[in-house]
């Protein structure tokens, strides 16, 4: 059979991709609660293969590792309510230091720009009456976005049933589509994709933990008020790559002007979350996660800002670990090999340009973390005694 030129392969893949950003932004309420149960399968299949090698029925493996995901999300639940909770239990000491606060601000307007604290007053009704003239449809939107997240989590834990009951219907599928020579790229492809999606949710598990910890700890030391609220919320916060942490930051300066007078305790926070989060960037998950989700900066970015377009925060939330399976399918296809080293984290040393070798697509090479090799094998095993 006689090959497409190449542009016309190029074509192909353009629109693809373009077909598939399609089918995501239409059918976002149903494909991302799939995606997230997908995901959560892969973080639990160590669990049910533990419990089957323990003699435990499918029904009832798959109903103990469903209500021990939602153990931990309620206790999560629980423990960020209890810190909003003692949060608004000190509603007096709030309007009092926001009082104070508006004054400083009014006051320092009036330098700045000469407005009276009246004119001042009258900008801000107008704006208010501006604010109250949409005010139906802010309410609409919040109750839609509400009863949106309310089906997903009803959704997801049948999704999360149904995908490890019918676990081996989708992978003899996965592998019908295939020709038999090309079935042991197809295995290593899934099994690579179990190990790095294992890895990322577990490791945004244990960041959520010790953010919580390390930053809501060092700013108790420093007496802020709250702290633990400030930590919790940047941690999950941080969920969203690079644009939860500028948000994080933001909560955390308004929770600390809402129950603080001083100024310096802004600086603190701030301080201590840049400080945190350069452990976390540069030491803590890298050593976690290790290089198993080879992404890179430009990329990822694009990627999160695709996903909120499309799907919102769930969408920017997913992006990473939805490219890095791309990026793997990429990797094993023989005519999307380019579009893997573009997701890629791997910087050629010298220009394309003036060096040939790296203008060469045959020379591409997978290249394949030593720890990932070793968890591909523990998981063989795994599935072998199951």
């Amino acid at each position: 059979m006689k090959e497409l030129p190449t542009t016309v392969r190029r074509s192909i893949e353009l629109l693809g991709l373009c077909a598939l950003g399609a089918v995501i932004a239409i059918g976002s309420e149903v494909i991302m609660p799939l995606l997230m149960a997908g995901f959560m399968s892969l973080l639990l299949l160590p669990v049910f293969r533990w419990l089957r090698r323990h003699r435990l029925p499918e029904i009832v493996a798959i109903i103990i590792c469903i209500a021990l995901l939602f153990l931990v999300v309620a206790g999560v639940a629980i423990f960020l309510s209890m810190q909003v909770a003692g949060f608004l239990g000190d509603i007096d000491t709030i309007q009092k230091n926001l009082t104070l606060h508006w004054n400083s601000l009014s006051e320092w307007i009036s330098q700045k720009t000469h407005l009276t604290l009246k004119q001042q007053m009258s900008l801000i009704q107008k704006q208010g009456s501006t604010l109250g003239e949409n005010i139906t449809g802010y309410f609409t939107n919040a109750f839609s976005s509400l009863t949106n997240i309310f089906v997903f989590l009803g959704l997801l834990p049948i999704y999360i049933f149904l995908i490890l009951y019918y676990r081996n219907l989708l992978l003899r599928f996965i592998y019908l589509w295939f020709e038999e020579a090309q079935h042991p790229t197809v295995e290593e492809a899934v099994r690579e994709t179990e190990v790095i999606v294992k890895y990322y949710l577990m490791g945004l598990l244990i960041q959520i933990t010790y953010l919580t910890v390390l930053l809501g700890g060092i700013l108790l030391l420093f007496g802020i008020q709250h702290a633990i609220l400030i930590g919790i919320t940047f941690a999950i916060l941080n969920l969203i790559p690079y644009v939860g942490a500028l948000v994080g930051n933001v909560i955390g300066v308004l929770l600390t002007l809402t129950t603080s007078q001083d100024i310096w305790q802004i600086w603190i926070v701030l301080g201590t979350i840049a400080f945190v989060q350069f452990l976390d960037n540069n030491i803590l998950m890298p050593r976690i996660v290790g290089s198993k989700v080879k992404v890179n900066a430009l990329v990822s970015i694009v990627g999160i800002v695709l996903g909120g377009a499309l799907s919102g925060v769930m969408g920017m939330i997913l992006s990473i670990p939805v490219m890095a399976v791309l990026k793997i399918v990429f990797d094993k296809s023989s005519n999307l090999k380019q579009w893997g080293l573009l997701l890629g984290d791997h910087r050629p040393e010298l220009s394309p340009v003036a060096n040939r070798m790296y203008r060469i697509k045959h020379d591409l090479e997978q290249r394949h973390d030593a720890k990932v090799d070793e968890k591909l094998d523990e998981a063989s095993e795994e599935q072998g005694g199951e």
